[in-house]
C-alpha cells in the first residue's frame, strides 16, 4: 500500500515527496493532521534503515513535526514509530501527530476520527505542505 502511494499508483493526500522521503495523511488518523512519513525504499522497520539514509530521513521528520505545528496552529506534536508489534502495514513510516492541551491522547490509546471528505482533507494537506515549504 504504501509503496503504491510512493509510486504515485495509490492517491494520498501528499504532504512532502523528496529524495529522503515521502509524506501523506494518515486516512484514519488520531488528530486531523496527522501526517505519515515513509522512506522512498519498501523496508520494513527502523532496523532496516541503512545508516546513511538515516539523517535524511529524520531531517524530513524533523521538518514534518515543525511543520504540523506552524501550519495548524497545534501546541505540539507526538512523533512515534511502530516496529513489528502494532505495525498495521509491514512499511516503515513514522507518525507525526498535532497535539492539543487536554486533546484527550493519553499513553498509546489513540482514539480515530476521520475527515468529514476529501476537500477537508486536502485543506490539511496544504496547510502542513505550505508550513513545510516555509514563507
Amino acid at each position: 500500500m504504501f509503496c503504491g502511494i510512493v509510486a504515485g499508483e495509490v492517491p494520498a493526500f501528499r504532504v512532502a515527496d523528496e529524495a529522503d522521503g515521502v509524506a501523506f495523511l494518515d486516512t484514519r488518523p488520531v488528530f486531523k493532521g496527522h501526517v505519515l512519513v515513509v522512506p522512498r525504499t519498501h523496508l520494513v522497520t527502523l532496523a532496516d534503515l541503512p545508516a546513511e539514509a538515516l539523517p535524511g530521513y529524520f531531517r524530513l521528520v524533523q521538518r514534518l513535526a515543525v511543520a504540523v505545528e506552524a501550519g495548524l496552529g497545534s501546541g505540539g506534536t507526538f512523533v512515534a514509530m511502530n516496529n513489528k508489534v502494532s505495525q498495521s502495514v509491514p512499511h516503515l513510516h513514522t507518525h507525526v501527530v498535532p497535539r492539543t492541551k487536554g486533546d484527550g491522547l493519553r499513553g498509546f490509546f489513540w482514539p480515530r476520527t476521520r475527515y468529514a471528505d476529501d476537500a477537508e482533507a486536502r485543506g490539511y494537506a496544504e496547510r502542513v505542505a505550505a508550513a513545510l515549504a516555509g514563507p
